[in-house]
């Protein structure tokens, strides 16, 4: 190879090394904005939140935060109104979860099936779920009102009597759960129903050439098949009902006597009501501890159950 091959090549080069520095600088340029995003709202405030759970802040004193080490936890744990929330909170998750993984399998299902007007149904299913916090809410209180309400009217033609369904501690839970299910309902729906889409027609096919019937193919291909999505679906429910918050707070306040009182709630009044920053973050980041050891026994669990 002579020296003039040589000295083309390396000019060549060159302009390459100087495109790939070109590219990589405008791609640090589009995910800047995602990178100050996320220091600004996500990584400053939890680093300031540990922090600030360490100290006696409080906006009422008027005074600098000091370091109170453990206490604000020790108190947490021994706060029975953290576990009484806790408890709320808890029995919201298995009123919500249940309901919203069976109806939204039974909805994809039967959507499915090719029924006459999918679109129909798949709106009405779906729909709901894009209404906002406060709209629900608004309506769901009507529907529920002791002397108004239609509900109690449908319940009337059964014989029942007519209750206070959001003003009785052992309704209001009741009540606040079946409306988060009406709610949310499209979201695990629409997740099944792609799932059950991307099951391939042939499967079905070469089961009912073997005699196999619609509800052998039902528990033998489509149920297992779908467990992946079951698991996804069952994960991002329990997350999402554990931070309940917008529709109790603004169902029932979190009454009556704290029945439908969330841990979010009661962090919400500890911080911006009772003005104890730091306590109201001590109790936040013990909540989320919860959160992630149940996250991760519900992957390991996964897991084992993918073995």
């Amino acid at each position: 190879m002579t020296s003039a091959t040589l000295t083309r090549g390396a000019v060549t080069e060159k302009p390459k090394t100087g495109a790939k520095v070109r590219r990589g600088r405008v791609g640090l340029l589009y995910v800047l904005p995602f990178f100050v995003s996320f220091v600004l709202f996500l990584l400053w405030p939890t680093v300031y939140g540990i922090w600030m759970s360490f100290t006696d802040r409080d906006l009422a004193a008027g005074t600098e935060p000091k370091m109170v080490g453990f206490a604000n936890y020790a108190e947490a744990l021994t706060d029975p109104m953290v576990w009484t929330t806790f408890g709320n909170t808890v029995l919201f998750t298995v009123l919500t979860t249940v309901p919203l993984i069976l109806l939204a399998l039974v909805a994809a299902l039967l959507v499915n099936l090719g029924l006459p007007g999918q679109w129909v149904w798949r709106m009405s299913f779906f729909l709901p779920y894009l209404l906002a916090s406060t709209v629900v809410s608004l309506i769901w209180k009507w529907l529920y009102n002791p002397e108004l309400g239609l509900v109690n009217s449908f319940v009337a033609l059964f014989g029942v009597e007519a209750q206070k369904w959001l003003q009785d501690p052992d309704t209001a839970m009741v009540a606040i759960a079946l409306t988060t299910t009406w709610w949310t309902l499209g979201f695990n729906f629409l997740l099944y129903l792609a799932a059950l889409q991307n099951i391939p027609a042939t499967v079905y096919e070469a089961a009912s050439i073997d005699g196999a019937g619609k509800w052998r193919q039902l528990f033998s291909i489509t149920l297992p098949l779908l467990r992946n999505t079951t698991m996804l679906i069952l994960v991002l429910q329990i997350l999402a009902s554990l931070k309940v918050f917008d529709q109790i707070y603004q169902m029932s306040g979190g009454g009556p006597d704290d029945s439908t009182r969330s841990v979010l709630m009661y962090v919400f009044d500890t911080g911006f009501t009772g003005y104890r920053l730091g306590y109201a973050s001590a109790i936040s980041y013990v909540f989320f501890a919860i959160i992630l050891v149940l996250s991760l026994l519900q992957l390991r669990f996964a897991r084992r159950s993918d073995r």
